[in-house]
């Protein structure tokens, strides 16, 4: 008398995949997606402890968290994951993101690419825009100097004095900087760019937005046969 339970096939438990319309291209892949969100999550963790730490009217953070002392130990070893993500981010993104193309880059970067005044027809980029580029530099080289004084405040006895002091005001530099980035970032990734963030939440955009937002990218995919297109078989 029961119903049969009903089989989950391939495609029902793929529901975000069935779910999308025909003609959609793959922008980043599984594993560029795991390691974009795994920077962003430890970088927005360790902001959030650092302040925590920094400041005393913030104090309120480490008692969150069990105190101070917990808190201290969730920023140093959220700071190991960071590592982790930073090194697999730089070796992924540094041949497309860490090298400027002129001099259309340049060309790019003289109208703002469009995003603050109106462009009618703004210089064609690839995978990654000069704003992109820059922030891309910004958390590698940044990162990089908050990985080193971070390691240093954490084992401050295994360092000349003289070194340690001058690491607390780089380690405030780097946090300024990239916490300043993190949220342009954000911006430009959601609503000051509509149709960024699908990239990096399933890895699929629309070709209206990629012919906008990375036309030379798309050309390039296009002729050398690369093009992933949701709904055709790739020739």
């Amino acid at each position: 008398t029961g119903r049969r339970p009903r089989m989950r096939t391939a495609t029902t438990r793929r529901k975000g995949v069935r779910n999308m319309r025909k003609g959609l291209i793959k922008a980043t892949d599984a594993f560029e997606r795991i390691v974009h969100w795994s920077l962003a999550i430890s970088c927005l963790i360790l902001c959030i402890t650092g302040l925590g730490m920094m400041f005393h009217s913030l104090n309120f953070i480490g008692t969150l968290m069990g105190g101070l002392k917990s808190l201290k130990y969730v920023h140093n070893f959220t700071g190991l994951f960071f590592i982790l993500a930073l090194i697999f981010t730089i070796r992924m993104w540094w041949r497309e993101a860490g090298i400027f193309s002129m001099p259309e880059d340049l060309e790019w970067m003289m109208c703002a690419g469009g995003y603050l005044w109106h462009v009618e027809n703004p210089p064609k980029v690839g995978k990654y825009n000069p704003g992109q580029k820059a922030f891309f530099l910004a958390v590698a080289f940044f990162g990089v100097i908050m990985v080193i004084t971070g390691l240093v405040m954490w084992f401050p006895s295994s360092f000349p004095v003289g070194l340690v002091r001058w690491m607390y005001p780089l380690h405030a530099l780097g946090f300024v900087v990239i916490f300043a980035f993190f949220f342009v970032h954000l911006y430009l990734g959601t609503i000051g760019s509509p149709g960024s963030l699908p990239a990096m939440l399933h890895g699929w955009v629309t070709r209206a937005w990629l012919e906008k937002q990375h036309p030379k990218w798309l050309h390039e995919m296009e002729e050398s046969g690369q093009l992933v297109v949701y709904g055709e078989e790739k020739k």
